[in-house]
């Protein structure tokens, strides 16, 4: 899992635009969305490292909300952690995942985005 900034995922959120405008393949932007001191957060996050295991072609990304204010209100996020999924097909809606029940809800979801 790789940790980003607000304007780092703004600029891979541009990143995919420019290509799906050009009709390249993108990947789908899946951000794990935590804060410091949240338990639910930590175990969450060791079940999202089996899932980048069991599904090694997708890159996810984390970030603390507590600095991404602009992200958290344009995707209305509503807690934490939430595994949020911006599809790199156009006109597709966001989709995040609030409830990590277990990894394979985890696998599931990240299945499911991806093309």
């Amino acid at each position: 899992m790789i940790e980003v900034t607000q304007r780092e995922l703004l600029e891979r959120l541009e990143w995919q635009d420019r290509l799906m405008k050009r009709d390249a393949k993108a990947d789908p932007v899946i951000v794990f969305l935590h804060t410091p001191l949240c338990g639910t957060c930590a175990a969450a996050r060791k079940m999202l490292d089996v899932v980048e295991f069991v599904v090694p072609d997708v890159q996810l990304l984390a970030a603390d909300v507590n600095f991404l204010p602009g992200i958290v209100e344009r995707y209305q996020i509503r807690s934490v952690p939430a595994l949020l999924a911006i599809p790199s097909s156009p006109g597709a809606n966001p989709e995040v995942l609030y409830r990590m029940g277990s990894v394979q809800d985890i696998v599931s979801f990240v299945r499911s985005v991806k093309p």
